[in-house]
């Protein structure tokens, strides 16, 4: 499963079937990965990330993000798309490839 995800941003707290993920129950950290390609988007630079079979949802926010007076930021939650999905918004977007 895959999701785009803004420069400037960053993945929080992992949703599996049964909740959220426990790091005590799995043993690990679930497994994120950013890809090599991404899509430039009205603009926006959108990096293409991996995840494992058992996440089905990834809270997002702003990586400097500013407090607010009732404490909660700015926060998405992102639901997965599959590869074919991936692979349909990369050829109908500005497609971007970061050779490391």
């Amino acid at each position: 499963m895959y999701f785009f995800l803004s420069d400037g941003w960053t993945h929080g707290r992992v949703w599996v079937f049964r909740g959220l993920w426990d790091h005590v129950s799995w043993g690990r950290k679930p497994e994120i990965k950013r890809l090599n390609c991404g899509s430039i988007q009205q603009g926006e630079t959108l990096w293409l990330y991996a995840v494992e079979e058992a996440v089905l949802m990834v809270e997002v926010q702003p990586k400097d993000k500013v407090p607010t007076e009732s404490g909660i930021g700015q926060v998405v939650l992102k639901r997965l798309i599959d590869a074919e999905q991936a692979i349909e918004i990369l050829s109908n977007s500005e497609s971007i490839f970061n050779i490391a």
